[in-house]
């Protein structure tokens, strides 16, 4: 009985390499206003980024207008008039700004 050769397969470790990596969610959520007005809001995004430029790209190419607010981490949070999600995840896709992996859609 001794002799059992049990197989050591850790299931979780390749998990363990996105934990590791410092890079974390980039979260675009819709709020709803009133009536058929909405806001979508984009948080999340690195520290190392140039956020205002970011924001007048964003209100360039949508033809929207943008806000930058702070959140309660005192992080900035990105804000466009209309539901721009799909949007702004190809936008970030499409500049290299982050991978699609890393964008969380909410909302609706």
């Amino acid at each position: 009985m001794s002799d059992l050769n049990f197989n050591t397969f850790d299931a979780f470790e390749d998990a363990g390499d996105g934990a590791n990596s410092s890079e974390e969610k980039v979260h675009v959520r819709v709020q709803q206003r009133n009536g058929r007005k909405c806001i979508t809001t984009v948080a999340g995004l690195a520290d190392d980024l140039d956020i205002k430029r970011i924001c007048k790209a964003f209100k360039k190419n949508f033809s929207c207008n943008g806000a930058l607010q702070k959140d309660e981490d005192d992080k900035e949070v990105i804000q466009l008039s209309g539901d721009q999600r799909t949007n702004v995840k190809e936008f970030l896709v499409d500049q290299e700004i982050c991978i699609a992996q890393s964008i969380v859609l909410h909302g609706f």
